[in-house]
């Protein structure tokens, strides 16, 4: 679900918007069993995320790499690409980042395209000419952005030592509108929001602020916090999703991904689902992925609304995972359990026909998987190619179709008869 401040177009964010349903509305593959999937691919630099405008729009982000290895700053672009062959039909300039990481962008309401990557923030004209831009405070890498209901950019760096800062910024004026805020403590994972309350995940615990129009700044929120690193042997939680009146989020985030999430876990326990009610943070519950030593994850969960499934993975040990959500009794029932399957990038749901949209990294090469959710059975499944795992945003088509997003290549995955 997104919120208003977003441009109403079928996908103007990473996961979707700042719940983080990845939940495609009234759209669906509907795979057939006399169908399949055709891959349309081009080679790109770091691909992280595609996004969609008016109709037949789409935006690819893409960010340097070389000069990282030399530890000097990179920089990020946007592409505008052809929906059907993926050939670039515009580009922005380079725009100035920093340090690397994967950034993000979304569309304003206003009908601009912001990016955020590095330590810098971009705002684009949709011919991707650079209208402004801000140098942010830290010199770190910032991992993307939300937007607040009211239309407001909040954006953070990303760190497991420096406590994390917020910076809120003004859509028009691309400048800060009050002091940064300074978190309890360092924060690896993307924020999520629900209109003007904002989402943390800390490396220890998970807490919230809200914006205050009337005074102009965030507020943190002392009476909602759970510490979900307390008494275990834990490493941090990576992104969460915001679904009902539930926090929905995975930890043992600490990995060692080099060209795949496979064997990459660094803490000796299994990985966990976790949920903290969003009304009552003393209400939430913990259950292991797998239950195999060494889980590990880069990425959210899925929590499907329609038919109150959730879906989790171990990325470490190739394990994906669902339970059915009992939202009276708080319980959640094992469902289906695949092994060796190699999920370890963002999800795509299509509700309405339950489909699931997943990779499948095996033998030294990147799949994608459509799933049936109820039952975790493969539907089809796709070569995207490369020597690496992906681990950032698909996004859905215009048609029967989606975007594949990964380090080497951008894929459109569109279902045609076989």
């Amino acid at each position: 679900m997104r919120s208003d401040a977003y441009l109403d177009t079928p996908w103007p964010a990473e996961d979707g918007g700042p719940e983080r349903h990845a939940a495609v509305s009234k759209a669906s593959l509907n795979l057939q069993p006399h169908e399949r999937l055709q891959v349309t691919r081009r080679r790109t630099l770091m691909s992280t995320m595609t996004i969609l405008g008016a109709p037949g729009e789409v935006f690819m982000l893409t960010h340097s790499a070389l000069r990282a290895q030399f530890g000097l700053a990179t920089s990020s672009r946007v592409t505008r690409l052809d929906a059907q062959t993926l050939q670039p039909t515009a580009r922005s300039p380079e725009l100035a980042g920093g340090r690397m990481w994967p950034g993000g962008m979304a569309l304003h309401r206003n009908g601009d395209l912001y990016v955020v990557y590095g330590h810098h923030a971009h705002r684009l004209g949709r011919d991707l000419s650079l209208r402004a831009s801000l140098a942010l405070p830290h010199d770190l890498p910032y991992n993307a952005f939300v937007l607040l209901g009211c239309g407001l950019l909040v954006c953070k760096n990303i760190s497991d030592r420096v406590p994390a800062r917020l910076s809120i910024i003004d859509p028009d004026t691309l400048r800060p509108v009050c002091a940064d805020v300074d978190c309890p403590e360092p924060s690896i994972a993307r924020l999520s929001a629900r209109g003007d309350t904002l989402y943390v995940v800390g490396v220890r615990s998970i807490f919230r602020y809200h914006w205050d129009r009337a005074v102009g700044r965030l507020v943190f929120d002392e009476g909602w916090r759970h510490d979900y690193a307390a008494g275990a042997q834990q490493s941090y939680g990576w992104d969460v999703v915001l679904a009902e009146d539930n926090a929905w989020f995975m930890d043992n985030g600490h990995h060692r991904y080099r060209t795949s999430m496979v064997g990459a876990g660094v803490s000796a326990t299994p990985n966990r689902l976790i949920r903290v009610n969003l009304r009552d943070s003393a209400d939430h519950d913990v259950i292991e992925v797998s239950g195999i030593a060494g889980g590990s994850i880069t990425n959210p969960p899925v929590f499907d609304i329609s038919s109150q499934i959730v879906v989790a993975m171990d990325s470490a040990n190739k394990q994906l995972r669902a339970w059915r959500f009992d939202p009276e009794h708080r319980g959640l029932d094992p469902l289906w359990a695949r092994s060796n399957l190699g999920a370890a990038s963002h999800m795509l749901l299509y509700p309405d026909s339950g489909e699931l949209v997943t990779n499948d990294y095996d033998k030294g090469c990147e799949y994608v998987a459509v799933l049936d959710i109820l039952t975790g059975q493969t539907r089809a499944r796709a070569k995207i190619g490369g020597p690496m795992q992906g681990v950032v945003f698909p996004s859905p088509g215009w048609g029967r179709d989606f975007y594949w997003c990964s380090m080497g290549f951008v894929a459109r995955v569109a279902v045609t008869t076989a």
